[in-house]
């Protein structure tokens, strides 16, 4: 007897509920000057930054990840015990195991879950978010959890005026299930990396190749170090051709978009992209000036600011886009189905 397997139709996946966390500490530019020698003219001029949110001691990416979470269960209005799938991008877990998926799932209550990290640096919501979009698009679950989270505060010189002055901390989640009749949903997405450009930005101790010991502590190699001109070259050569690339295989250009929700890094970066693909100004969300970097966070915490300064709306299209540590770079494209 032969047994006939037929193929799987696939789904559409959307995003279908939004929430974000920071938490209520600013750290301002003005309060950077009394830490480094820095100012906060050079800061702006050069990062576009502000201010920042920073948790406190004793709060960790977990918790950050929790509340965003929950904000997002709120506005679709299912409990956790719905949530099949829980994926957390981040690259300052609680610890290295049990994962913050882990974590998240016993703090919100998602007891029907399983779930898993990634880390992609910076590119890890979208990262995570292809990855919730095909577990929905195959069949296989139907509510999956995506949160970006990071509380970069815990890895960060205070003395290191290059990379102190970019980071912040903060969460942000978004649920993937699928489409309605007629909703088209997640397109398309490009992903690439290049390891060479790892030693360019990284934490160097703390894994199997640098154990943590005291030689590695007073090394100062459990912080986070960046070669900034390296990176950002490399950000801004990729993140314009990874999204020239993405809009070009689907007929697209920059007139399209509803709304540009890049990677905040560095508002330079994100400017010298808009202009390669011909957007207008309201066309770009830019939110770096309230949250500086928040690594796997800043998507999702500009998908907030897009949507609650009525730049992102029911059937807009919308790319995303990433450059980080790794180096990973990353795009995404999606119809916004969202009221």
């Amino acid at each position: 007897m032969t047994l006939e397997v037929r193929p799987r139709t696939l789904k559409r996946a959307k995003i279908s509920a939004l929430g974000i966390y920071v938490p209520p500490r600013v750290l301002t530019n003005a309060d950077l000057e009394k830490m480094v020698d820095t100012s906060d003219e050079w800061i702006t001029a050069r990062t576009g930054i502000r201010e920042r949110h920073i948790a406190a001691d004793g709060v960790a990416t977990s918790d950050l990840a929790a509340e965003a979470a929950r904000a997002c269960l709120a506005e679709r209005g299912i409990g956790a015990d719905d949530v099949e799938v829980i994926i957390v991008a981040t690259v300052t877990p609680d610890m290295l195991f049990p994962s913050t998926a882990c974590l998240v799932q016993d703090k919100i209550g998602a007891h029907h879950a399983w779930g898993f990290d990634l880390g992609a640096a910076c590119s890890g919501f979208v990262y995570a978010l292809q990855v919730g979009v095909k577990l929905v698009e195959s069949g296989a679950h139907s509510k999956v959890l995506v949160i970006g989270a990071d509380k970069m505060s815990s890895i960060m010189d205070y003395t290191d005026r290059a990379t102190c002055i970019l980071f912040g901390d903060g969460a942000g989640a978004v649920l993937i299930e699928p489409c309605e009749d007629g909703e088209v949903g997640m397109m398309d997405y490009e992903h690439e990396i290049d390891g060479s450009g790892g030693p360019a930005l990284c934490m160097p101790a703390g894994g199997s190749l640098h154990p943590s010991s005291i030689a590695t502590i007073e090394a100062k190699m459990h912080y986070v170090h960046q070669e900034g001109q390296v990176v950002y070259k490399f950000a801004v050569r990729k993140m314009a051709e990874t999204t020239e690339t993405l809009l070009a295989r689907n007929g697209l250009t920059g007139k399209d978009l509803g709304c540009f929700v890049p990677h905040q890094a560095n508002q330079r970066i994100i400017q010298s992209t808009a202009d390669r693909l011909g957007l207008s100004p309201e066309q770009v969300i830019i939110n770096i000036d309230r949250y500086g970097n928040t690594v796997a966070a800043t998507v999702p915490l500009a998908l907030h600011t897009a949507r609650e300064e009525g730049h992102l709306k029911r059937g807009y299209l919308v790319l995303l886009a990433s450059v980080g540590a790794g180096f990973t770079v990353g795009a995404s494209l999606l119809r916004w189905e969202m009221d």
